[in-house]
């Protein structure tokens, strides 16, 4: 864990992913189960989705005390885009085992970025 300003954003690119899965709020909602309590989160209330109408993706979004994770996939490219803003320092998550075992995914990129770092 490193110390952040006022927090980290991490962009979370997965590819490769089941497109059965990523038309499902079932299969996304325990992706954002499993980020929750693995890393000991807070939603202040349940994760909101949207699906698009036939071989659509869906958009999810959850808030949390800690800020928010959302995610918006795209079946047709077997792609999910997860975003993940915490105020407060947090262990690494295994993003590419556990999207790997629920999505399907075959490649996964986290980037961080340090949000608030240095004087105003």
């Amino acid at each position: 864990m490193t110390e952040v300003g006022t927090g980290e954003a991490l962009a979370v690119d997965a590819y490769g992913c089941d497109a059965a899965r990523l038309r499902s709020s079932e299969a996304l909602a325990a992706v954002f189960d499993a980020v929750v309590g693995e890393l000991v989160l807070r939603p202040l209330a349940p994760a909101r989705w949207h699906a698009f109408p036939g071989a659509g993706g869906v958009t999810g979004f959850l808030l949390l005390a800690e800020s928010h994770l959302a995610v918006h996939t795209f079946p047709e490219r077997g792609f999910a885009a997860f975003d993940l803003y915490c105020c407060r320092p947090r262990e690494p998550w295994p993003w590419s085992e556990r999207l790997a075992a629920l999505l399907g995914a075959s490649r996964v990129t986290v980037r961080r970025l340090v949000r608030g770092e240095g004087d105003a």
